[in-house]
């Protein structure tokens, strides 16, 4: 029996990487399959509502694509005022950004005592030179074609897991759960708990960024558009995501306003907007239905957005809610489950 043990263990840390790897190698089938299933489980409820009603299944699916297409209308529209904004900044502006810039990398090569600009050197025309320009404009053509290829097959799964082409219940019975009562308190569960984290966190980024936005016309912070609609996307990478609007923002803000009070109470202003909506409301919104540890939180953040890049930090935490969920099911890994919680 311990040989068997020994066996199973060592077949499980070879396994565990090989999945690992075929998850990253994978990633442009794995990534679309995954969000898809979150977005998927968005509507279930709607679909549920429409075949109550006897509604055919595929003009349910298409009033489900009409509200993909309006969703992305909208975020397009708001990326183009947000776009005309920055190309609207006057030359004053951007000198002036490129003086502070200066200066505060100046300050910082005499801190660690390094020389990586000259002195009299522009900051901006450093970075935008026709060299730097021709590469950026490559890896953003990629990134484009990459992100409308993910979006495409992203919209394929979710008409698949609408019209249960695949069927997540049956899915979860034929491979992990085995019994038929198991799988569907368990997709009831995940289902109920996945919803509610999605809910509230597009909630509490949506709030989010409309108290940055409104922050910013406060205080007179420019492109306020930009910068709502950058902290409502970035909110969606767990804890992370609300430090790197705060430090960008912060930075932004330094280069536009003088070192004064209006400097420290706008940061103090987005610092509250972040801390009371994610720090505070987004708990009490979510309760303590799949609490997860804050240490499990950042090895997921590192693990997946490792794995996957942005999409991954984006889908850690419900990956993990999922994951624990799972675990739960067996009394062999319920410990784990524990662990990830935070309630061993």
């Amino acid at each position: 029996m311990n040989d068997r043990k020994t066996t199973n263990i060592l077949l499980l840390v070879i396994v565990i990487p090989f999945v690992f790897y075929l998850l990253k190698t994978l990633s442009f089938i794995f990534i679309p399959l995954i969000a898809s299933m979150f977005i998927a489980l968005l509507f279930l409820p709607l679909m549920r509502w429409f075949n109550r009603r006897n509604v055919p299944k595929f003009i349910s699916i298409f009033v489900v694509l009409l509200i993909f297409v309006a969703l992305f209308k909208i975020g397009g529209e708001l990326i183009k005022l947000s776009s005309r904004e920055i190309l609207a900044a006057d030359n004053f502006f951007i000198e002036k950004a490129s003086s502070k810039l200066s200066s505060l990398f100046v300050s910082i090569e005499q801190f660690f005592g390094i020389q990586y600009f000259g002195e009299n050197e522009n900051i901006i025309s450093n970075f935008i030179n026709k060299e730097n320009i021709s590469k950026n404009f490559g890896s953003t053509l990629g990134f484009i074609s990459n992100t409308l290829s993910m979006t495409l097959m992203t919209a394929f799964f979710v008409v698949l897991w609408l019209a249960e082409s695949i069927n997540f219940e049956k899915l979860l019975n034929n491979t992990i759960l085995k019994q038929k009562f198991a799988s569907v308190k368990t997709f009831i569960k995940i289902e109920n708990d996945l919803i509610k984290f999605i809910k509230v966190k597009i909630l509490v980024s949506l709030f989010t960024g409309i108290g940055i936005g409104l922050a910013c016309v406060f205080f007179d912070i420019k492109f306020p558009i930009f910068w709502g609609l950058f902290a409502f996307v970035i909110n969606f990478v767990q804890m992370i995501g609300s430090f790197i609007s705060v430090i960008l923002l912060a930075l932004f803000a330094f280069v536009q306003i003088e070192p004064t009070s209006t400097l420290l109470f706008f940061i103090l202003s987005i610092t509250g907007v972040q801390v009371l909506f994610g720090g505070i409301l987004e708990p009490i919104f979510m309760g303590k239905s799949f609490s997860i540890n804050i240490i499990t939180i950042l090895v997921m953040l590192m693990l997946w957005g490792y794995i996957w890049g942005i999409p991954g930090l984006i889908m850690a935490i419900p990956l993990t809610v999922f994951i624990k969920i799972i675990l739960e099911q067996f009394p062999k890994t319920k410990l784990i489950a524990a662990f990830l919680s935070g309630k061993h």
